[in-house]
């Protein structure tokens, strides 16, 4: 009976601040919850402020390259179709054939109104650099003339032989486009689809490895075409013409860089092949291009290449890719020319 009476006892003796400084303690405590929320809500505000504004800033840097290279594609159809203009063969002379280094944007836009920079805020071109390249792809043997007869794989496997690649990949090519061809658009065929460029060779089961062997010697283009003497590598020229030994090859290379060849006819007195040696492979103009464009906006490195066709005066666009090629002649920003 005395202990209840003990702790009322020392219920009355608390000192009378000690539920005031409780309650103050708990309000403390609730208004540093309420901070620690509100900070919380505002900086997840100010993240998702900040994702918008570096999502709208990659997709404004993204059209402006779209709508740059696109600009670039056109002025290269119009250096086609001015070299169209001006007739004769297509050599590595003309300026086509002469690669864009990488370029400040700004100096381009600067040079038509003769001033050091061009304002302008709705586009970062203090920022922007172009290089670009136009590729004569009838320059290389072109894997479209293997549905033609068989005859014509006797160039590709010399090139093959040339190049230390198994023969039995060109059979293997052959007879996936042949597949592909009689396929055509019977949706029951289990064939592979008609590649369009060559690393679509992967679907007929060719390696990485062999397609980045052969490209600078190989392409695949709509139609039969023959090549062009006055742009092909000196591998391409001694396996398209029959009877033609390397070192021929090799010096004809090097003369037609002083002397551009006229006709077909020239191009075999200039080799040293008898007159009569078949040439209806060999020509000495071009209709099929390959555009390449890469643009640094930035810190976006975005490239674009396009096969064109040029018939006569008018240069059509027949595809448009985007990807992470890189070409020997153009290296990225930090590396070195290949030697």
């Amino acid at each position: 009976m005395k202990q209840p009476a003990r702790a009322h006892t020392a219920r009355r003796l608390a000192p009378p601040g000690l539920a005031r400084l409780r309650a103050r303690g708990a309000a403390l405590l609730a208004a540093m919850l309420t901070v620690t929320l509100v900070a919380t809500f505002a900086a997840t505000a100010l993240w998702q402020q900040w994702r918008s504004v570096e999502v709208e800033t990659a997709e404004r840097a993204r059209a402006q390259a779209a709508w740059i290279l696109l600009g670039a594609l056109d002025w290269s159809r119009v250096v086609l179709r001015e070299d169209a203009r001006s007739g004769g063969p297509d050599h590595l002379a003309e300026p086509w054939a002469v690669p864009l280094q990488e370029a400040r944007l700004s100096s381009f836009l600067a040079a038509e109104g003769n001033v050091s920079q061009v304002d302008d805020a709705s586009s970062e071109t203090a920022n922007a650099f172009l290089s670009g390249e136009i590729i004569d792809l009838q320059s290389r043997m072109n894997l479209r003339n293997l549905l033609d007869r068989e005859d014509a794989n006797l160039p590709f496997e010399r090139l093959f032989e040339r190049l230390g690649l198994p023969s039995g990949t060109l059979q293997q090519i052959a007879m996936g486009l042949r597949q592909a061809q009689a396929a055509g658009s019977n949706e029951q065929s289990t064939a592979p689809l008609m590649p369009r460029t060559l690393v679509q060779l992967g679907w007929l089961g060719i390696a990485p490895q062999v397609i980045a062997r052969l490209e600078p010697h190989v392409t695949l283009l709509p139609m039969r075409t023959p090549i062009n003497v006055n742009t092909a590598s000196a591998e391409v020229i001694w396996a398209s013409v029959d009877g033609l030994d390397w070192a021929k090859a090799s010096q004809f290379v090097q003369s037609r860089e002083a002397s551009p060849l006229r006709n077909t006819a020239d191009a075999l007195t200039r080799m040293g092949v008898a007159s009569d040696t078949p040439s209806n492979n060999l020509a000495v103009s071009s209709s099929f291009f390959e555009i390449r464009g890469r643009l640094r906006l930035g810190d976006a490195l975005v490239s674009e290449r396009s096969l064109v066709q040029r018939k006569n005066m008018d240069v059509v666009t027949l595809w448009r890719e985007r990807g992470s090629w890189t070409s020997p002649s153009l290296p990225l920003p930090g590396q070195s020319p290949a030697p």
